[in-house]
């Protein structure tokens, strides 16, 4: 079956550069793009005319939530209620357990995949908090949501996330990491259990990952253990690291080691490494400010850092810089990391915050974001057929309209959508030939009752945190609103 989409404004893909097209057409076979360019004027079976929008490669998030998300109440915490965010140590020696039921956990991941599809993202690698579950995640988990994705027809790199210790704040109010090596052990071998069922799946939509959580609750045993599969399995690892004060604090203590001395120790400093955040590097005035070496040491391994500006902007921090990374050779892509998963609102808050750190306007204009997002993503996942409109690459598409009045006048396309638009104005997306998002709908999808049903798991998420907390404070102390509630009226004595 052929398919044709046109717009406005394609970005296409020439010599090796995304390219714009003015009036352009995308024309792709089955899963296949087989014309990019203007006046298309063969036959097709099925035709979209857009209009003023902009079609682009499909977005690629390498770390995308999944799940119902806890920013919404824990990144303005003070510190005196941060503590109740972690797990306490009596909860975790005496008293963990599951918050949701196994049927609760697929929903929410349905309604994370859904979030992912109607924000334009075509690719992506999940996250989900660890936080409300027992310890992490099981293989019979990541095989429901991997059905459910197909079943959208998202493009999914997944596998169960392991560890083999977990953050608390101890009796004393002092944060640290408790461990339990065996369900590490245990973990892994549900990751390669996933490798294995992905493979006998052979759907090109799955592909099985390696997925350990915060390099702080892995042990070192368990770090080799995950790089020695990676290395028989040739799969690619993701590890959470370089993201914060704490991790870099407690792995000196225990290691001697900054945390790239550790993945290097370890066998994990490798090509197939995604790091989500990459903050914490010598460059950072936070831990150093004096460069090192660690951006050289991260080029030379060919490590992609999944950069996630806006999550990192929400909690205080940011890529220092995405600028001196890229001059560095460093691969980025990008992440969302939090809710929304909304790529758009990411690269305008990385462009300005860019801005900011480098003292220049033109530190990493909107086209360096927009390669990250989709040729970024591809190189990462080793993926050359992704993240580009051009003829034999996969039909992975998405069109944004840019034809409201809210969004102002039109400059170029990529720049008016990041300054004045967000991924919310996705209305079609395409992966591997199929329709996956028409004029803004997922089809089969009922999205009152999936709403509906998150409002509810996130009530039940919001009231676990006093279980977890070590002083057991209610939600509204741990979460206030930002201006109280008016009490009733009392009703007032009728007049005579």
């Amino acid at each position: 079956m052929r398919t044709r989409f046109s717009a406005e404004f394609v970005l296409g893909h020439v010599a090796g550069q995304h390219v714009l097209i003015r009036n352009g057409d995308v024309v792709y076979e089955d899963s296949r793009i087989v014309y990019v360019g203007r006046g298309y004027d063969g036959t097709v079976d099925e035709s979209f005319d857009l209009g003023r929008s902009l079609i682009t490669p499909g977005l690629i998030d390498l770390d995308a939530l999944t799940d119902i998300d806890h920013l919404l109440i824990d990144s303005w915490a003070s510190p005196d209620r941060a503590t109740g965010l972690q797990w306490s140590e009596d909860y975790f020696r005496s008293r963990r357990a599951d918050v949701f039921t196994a049927e609760e956990r697929q929903t929410i991941r349905k309604y994370g995949l859904v979030q992912l599809a109607l924000h334009g993202i075509t690719t992506y690698m999940p996250i989900a908090s660890e936080i409300h579950s027992a310890w992490a995640e099981s293989f019979a988990e990541l095989a429901g949501m991997a059905e459910t994705s197909r079943e959208l027809g998202l493009r999914g790199y997944l596998g169960p996330a392991f560890r083999s210790g977990v953050n608390i704040v101890k009796a004393d109010g002092q944060r640290d990491v408790a461990f339990d090596e065996e369900h590490g052990r245990a973990g892994l071998a549900e990751a390669v259990r996933f490798l294995d069922y992905a493979k006998v799946l052979a759907d090109p939509l799955v592909t099985g990952v390696l997925l350990p959580c915060r390099i702080e609750t892995l042990t070192a045993e368990l770090m080799r253990a995950t790089a020695e599969v990676a290395r028989e399995r040739e799969a690619i690892v993701r590890l959470h690291c370089l993201q914060g004060a704490l991790e870099r604090e407690l792995l000196q203590r225990w290691h001697g080691l900054t945390p790239l001395g550790l993945l290097q120790q370890t066998g994990l400093l490798d090509q197939r490494l995604l790091i989500p955040h990459g903050i914490f590097v010598d460059r950072n005035p936070l831990p150093n400010g004096t460069d090192t070496g660690d951006l050289q040491a991260l080029a030379a391994a060919n490590i992609s850092i999944v950069h996630c500006p806006l999550t990192s902007f929400r909690y205080g921090m940011a890529l220092d810089s995405f600028a001196a990374f890229r001059a560095a050779g460093i691969n980025l892509c990008l992440g969302t990391d939090s809710f929304p998963p909304d790529l758009i609102r990411g690269m305008d808050t990385g462009v300005h915050l860019a801005k900011l750190l480098d003292h220049r306007h033109d530190s990493a204009p909107a086209e360096h974001y927009f390669e990250a997002a989709t040729l970024g993503g591809a190189r990462a996942l080793d993926r050359p057929d992704l993240g580009r409109l051009e003829e034999g690459a996969q039909a992975d598409l998405v069109a944004f309209a840019l034809d409201d009045f809210r969004d102002g006048v039109l400059d170029d396309p990529i720049r008016t959508l990041l300054l004045n638009g967000t991924a919310r104005q996705a209305t079609h997306s395409v992966v591997a030939g199929r329709i996956v998002m028409r004029d803004g709908d997922i089809p089969g999808i009922d999205i009152p009752g999936l709403k509906a049903e998150a409002q509810r798991l996130f009530a039940k998420m919001r009231e676990a945190y006093s279980e977890r907390d070590s002083e057991r404070r209610s939600p509204d102390q741990l979460f206030p609103p930002t201006f109280p509630y008016a009490s009733a009226p009392t009703p007032s004595a009728s007049k005579p």
